[in-house]
């Protein structure tokens, strides 16, 4: 996580959720088998109405040069599609029959 995780103060109502502003896919996946469906539903509940102002503010920047507050917004973002299925579709945080599997990300691309 980088910073205090600050946001942008457009932003300012998402600061609850700041712990989901996560660096690695694997961090995030690890967040979201370790939350409770009301913790992802609340967390989706008050992303996915502002995604598409999440995406045009921080698309208003290089990716590689951007302010730690929309670096965090951009995560959260992530954060938000690691989410989606489980509040969507499944209505809990594991995949649906997959037992213990595990999927091991070998490279993931930097941010």
């Amino acid at each position: 996580m980088s910073t205090a995780t600050t946001l942008p103060d457009e932003f300012a109502e998402l600061a609850p959720f700041a712990g989901w502003a996560l660096d690695t896919w694997r961090e995030r996946y690890e967040k979201r088998l370790d939350s409770t469906m009301d913790e992802m539903q609340a967390f989706y509940d008050a992303m996915m109405p502002r995604l598409a102002e999440i995406l045009e503010y921080c698309d208003a920047f290089n990716l590689h040069d951007l302010p730690d507050d929309a670096r965090n917004l951009l995560l959260l973002a992530f954060s938000l599609c690691e989410t989606s299925f489980p509040v969507e579709a499944w209505r809990q945080p594991r995949v649906p029959d997959s037992g213990s599997a595990d999927l091991e990300l070998v490279r993931e691309p930097a941010l």
